[in-house]
């Protein structure tokens, strides 16, 4: 059930929101359903990993979740393709934040000149299948047993999301 938040700031994610980041994309590791990942990285790790732009946190006083995009490529030819990573507060999930996140990196990567974002998920990840869906993502493949998570072969969906407004 979506809650609506009446004072909830989706603003930019900076250095200092690197802790509650941490936090909130360790409980998604800690889920294993999440990410192929099984530490966080450090600050400097995680912010040369992701664009400069399209960096959000969902703020109340304090953060409920992030959005941020990583290059798919160093090649040029890929400067418009990103890869969405997004992750909400356990105790956060199911209340509209992840739609929230999700439409406003849609909408910065555009005026950025990202004309493709992607995505990869576990089969059994319905929250963030839904939600990609919810935002106008599609299935585009599917990789089986693309790699192991703690000794156990997993499959990965891919999903994506063509601009509409950068043709």
């Amino acid at each position: 059930m979506e809650q609506n938040y009446t004072i909830l700031d989706i603003r930019s994610l900076v250095k200092r929101d690197w802790p509650d980041v941490e936090r909130i994309y360790k409980a998604g590791i800690l889920t294993g359903s999440a990410t192929f990942e099984i530490t966080t990285p450090t600050w400097a790790k995680w912010d040369q990993n992701h664009l400069e732009h399209s960096r959000w946190v969902a703020d109340n006083g304090k953060v409920l979740g992030w959005v941020a995009l990583s290059p798919v490529s160093d090649r040029c030819v890929y400067g418009g393709v990103a890869e969405v990573s997004v992750y909400i507060d356990p105790k956060e999930r199911g209340k509209g934040i992840g739609k929230m996140l999700l439409t406003k990196v849609i909408e910065s990567s555009e005026s950025n000149g990202i004309w493709t974002l992607t995505a990869g998920m576990f089969p059994e990840n319905a929250g963030s299948i839904a939600l990609h869906e919810k935002c106008g993502f599609r299935k585009i493949g599917y990789r089986e047993k693309i790699g192991k998570l703690f000794g156990v072969w997993k499959d990965n969906l891919i999903y994506e999301r063509r601009s509409k407004v950068i043709i």
